[in-house]
């Protein structure tokens, strides 16, 4: 008889099993939408939930609990816990994530799942960009629209010269395409 043994064991030892949900909860806290199997994301659900409960309350208990919970290197998933998604749902008494049906993987024809925050940033699942590129990329940005402005227009002869250039080039793609296909024939039929 199986008294008291609730919840998947997913073909996992009890360590196993844990490190996927800590996984899986770190990823959801950080992207706010996920897609996973259909019963993982049915269990991902429960745990997920109580550690945005735990959030609501914040304090360097709660915080030390849901670090211990989520394991090493989650500093930027408890900093999330707390500072967004904590007070997001602090009016909400449960029940902050969906799960959504998504079809069949095409491999094995697992069914899969979207689980998602009720009411998530969509913007979340972007990688995040670094200040320091951002301000590089639009320097750049910036130096590239004042060479456009300053270049001088090019004279009739070169622009004639890169005409020709164009011109060449797709009789030279027709050759290679010719050839490939010749190859390709003579593959086929051993001649």
């Amino acid at each position: 008889m199986r008294h008291q043994k609730a919840g998947r064991t997913f073909n996992r030892d009890t360590n196993a099993r844990k490190a996927l949900f800590i996984g899986l909860a770190k990823n959801l806290i950080e992207k706010e939408q996920i897609k996973t199997t259909l019963p993982k994301a049915k269990d991902l659900r429960s745990v997920v939930e109580k550690l945005v409960t735990r959030a609501k309350v914040d304090t360097v208990a709660n915080r030390r609990l849901v670090a211990s919970e989520l394991g090493n290197a989650s500093a930027a998933a408890v900093k999330k816990l707390f500072t967004v998604l904590g007070p997001r749902y602090a009016k909400r008494p449960g029940g902050y994530t969906r799960v959504l049906k998504a079809g069949f993987r095409y491999g094995d024809a697992a069914p899969m799942a979207i689980i998602e925050f009720i009411d998530r940033d969509v913007n979340a699942k972007k990688p995040a960009v670094k200040p320091e590129v951002a301000a590089a990329k639009a320097e750049e940005a910036v130096a590239t629209d004042a060479e456009e402005t300053k270049a001088p227009k090019a004279p009739k002869a070169e622009k004639a010269a890169t005409k020709k250039v164009a011109a060449k080039e797709p009789a030279a793609k027709k050759a290679t395409a010719a050839k490939k296909t010749v190859a390709v024939k003579r593959r086929a039929t051993g001649k």
